[in-house]
Order: C-alpha cells, then structure tokens, then sequence
C-alpha cells in the first residue's frame, strides 16, 4: 500500500514526463518516498533557517564550526548543534514522524524537480517587518519569502506543464510552517537605540500591527495554494541567555516585560487561526504552534528531561554565554545533551527533537488538532 506521499509525488511525476519536453527529460528516476506529505515549506528566522543566510552580507549567520558539530552533514548554516525542529520534524529521530528520507533544501540552492519535496526560505534575522533584522545585514524578510514562495510556484509551473489545476491541488496537499515574530521584538521593538516602534506604538498596538501584516502575509500564501499551515507562537525571548545577561546584570532572572508582551502577540495569533479555520480563509486548515508553553516547560522542568544547564549557552562568550554567538572554532560544551541552549538564542537539537515530537504526536502544545492529524486532513 502506497503512502499520500508515495502517491502524489508519482502522480506529480507522470503529468510531467509524458506531457511534453524540456524539465521533464532532466527529471530523476521516481525514488521510493515513505513521507506523510509529498511536500514541506518552511517560512521563518535562524531558528530553522538552514543555509540561506550563507551567502548574504550579514552577521546572522552559521556556516562555521561549531555550528552544526553534531549535524550529519557538517556546518551547513544551521543556527544550532544539530537538527532544527523542522529537520527533526522532517525525518523524525526515534520516530519517523513526517517521514522524509532527505532534509527539505534551502531556497539558495534548490533547483528544478527538487522543488516537488518543497523548500525552505528561512532566513536568520527575518521578521513579519521588512525592517526586523536590518540591524544584523542582510536577510529576507517574511514579505521576501512570500515572493520567493511565488517564484517556486511559478517554476513548478512549469513541470506541470502549465497545468494549474493539477499543481494546485498537489500543493493544497503539502504542509507550510511559518515561525515568524521573534526577531520583530528581539531586533526592532526591543532595540530602541537602532529601531523606534517601541515609541511608535504601545505593546498592544505593535502586536496588533505584526498581526495586521501577518494575515496579509499568511493570506497570499494560501492564494498560492497553502492550505495545511503551522503557524508557531514567538517564545518566551525574555529567558534566553542573551536576555538574561543583559537584564540589570541578573544572569538568572527572565525579563518578564519582554514576555508579557510577546503574550499579546501570541494571542492574537491564535485568535487568527480560528479566524482563518472559520471561514475566512476558503479550506484552510490552520495549527497554531504553542513554543511558548513549550519552551517554558523545558526551562522550568529542565531536569524531567535531561537538562542539567538551562540558563546558559553551550556555546557562546560572556555572562551566560550570552553576550556573543559561538566565534569560529570556539570549542563548545562536551555534553550538548545536557543544555538547553546552544548558544545565546538558538536551543540545541536535544530540545529541538524534544520539541518536534511532541508537537507531532500529542497536543499538549497544538491547536486545535496536533501535527499528525493535520497531515492527515
């Protein structure tokens, strides 16, 4: 018995060898494909960003050791250890989870029917706001990855031999992530000196504008075909390593202020999806990602689950390891399965795969429904 995935890839395969010339004649054999979906898009900042910042001017970025020291394939541009979570996502660690047998690739080098398994736009530094992250150099921007998002469409296009109707309902059929928000408050509003929305707009009103430009966003997607989109909460940043060096010189306190504004965004979030479930968005099937109640019941029950370290980085420079990312060659902790942080922002695999499992298989942290039941919809 053949799995959706098995199917529709083979189907995708058909239409375009035998519908005429050009892509079709450079398409690889079918290979056997066991995942749950037949493909995965991934819009987001470094915490899944997995190679695209590599070639841009920019200080995001992580394509020197020790980044990736524990990745299968090397440094890559992966802004941890390991696995992201939606490589964990992806392939699965202990279990198989979606079922990919290879990482979905970056948008900077994805090419011709690759394009079927899908793609990931991340970029480290990216915000809901073109301006997020200017700070940092170089980076694409959620409206960026959007617009990259349509030129992919428009070279499947192409191997479907012009038909939209087909390539419309293979895409209707794939999953999207979207993890956006993070960098709109750790490199914009909370950075007065470099950005001035803090006095420009109140905490609510700025959660309200991230949200006006969200919708618009997550509204052109599913113009071009998203249907199944996971949309992720921001995190709890006021707990981070980099927040709690810098917090009045307290290396183990949260900066709550931080946190109860990124509450306000959250919620309005999750309102959104109900919004788009319910009617405003035609046979969408939206999932709102809890990573703030995730993250925050690692970091209070770190030990539950291995973790012996949850307020420092395991790699990094100053008060927590907070203070500076991992320089090149720095020699990071010997035993990353005993922190929480890999650096001063980004989680370590451990918690990544800890995470990826359970968004996929329970629904302590998904709304309404969990990973799993989604792909089935």
């Amino acid at each position: 018995m053949k799995t959706v995935g098995e199917l529709s890839l083979l189907v995708c395969l058909i239409i375009v060898c035998f519908n005429g010339r050009g892509w079709s004649q450079r398409l690889p054999r079918p290979q056997p494909q066991q995942s749950q979906v037949p493909c995965f898009f991934i819009f987001g900042d470094s915490l899944v960003d997995n190679g695209n910042n590599n070639g841009m001017l920019t200080l995001a970025r992580a394509n020197y050791r020790p980044y990736g020291i524990d990745f299968p394939q090397g440094t890559t541009g992966r802004f941890t250890n390991g696995r992201t979570f939606v490589d964990a996502l992806e392939t699965g660690i202990a279990a198989q989870l979606m079922g990919f047998t290879r990482y979905i690739p970056p948008y900077s080098r994805a090419r011709g029917p690759e394009l079927l398994r899908g793609v990931n736009y991340a970029s480290g530094a990216a915000g809901i706001r073109d301006e997020t992250g200017d700070n940092l150099g170089a980076h694409s921007s959620m409206n960026g990855q959007v617009a990259n998002f349509a030129n992919t469409v428009m070279q499947m296009r192409r191997l479907f031999r012009g038909d939209t109707n087909a390539l419309s309902s293979y895409l209707n059929t794939c999953i999207y992530y979207c993890g956006l928000g993070s960098n709109d408050y750790l490199n914009n509003y909370f950075m007065p000196n470099f950005y001035t929305t803090s006095s420009d707009f109140t905490t609510k009103a700025y959660a309200d504008a991230l949200i006006q430009d969200y919708t618009r966003q997550l509204t052109q997607l599913h113009s071009l075909g998203a249907r199944k989109v996971i949309v992720t909460a921001v995190g709890p940043i006021g707990c981070i390593p980099y927040q709690l060096a810098r917090y009045h010189g307290n290396s183990s306190r949260c900066n709550e202020n931080i946190n109860q504004a990124i509450l306000l965004f959250n919620s309005e979030l999750r309102k959104l999806v109900d919004r788009f479930n319910g009617g405003q968005l035609q046979g969408a099937k939206f999932v709102y990602l809890d990573s703030y109640k995730s993250s925050n019941d690692l970091y209070q029950n770190g030990t539950a689950y291995g973790f012996e370290v949850i307020d420092k980085g395991c790699c990094g420079v100053g008060r927590n390891n907070g203070q500076i990312t991992c320089l090149p060659l720095q020699q990071p902790c010997a035993d990353r399965r005993k922190y929480l942080f890999w650096d001063a922002f980004h989680p370590t695999e451990l918690a990544n795969v800890i995470f990826a499992q359970s968004a996929y298989q329970s629904q302590s942290y998904t709304y309404p429904v969990n990973i799993q039941q989604l792909v089935t919809l």
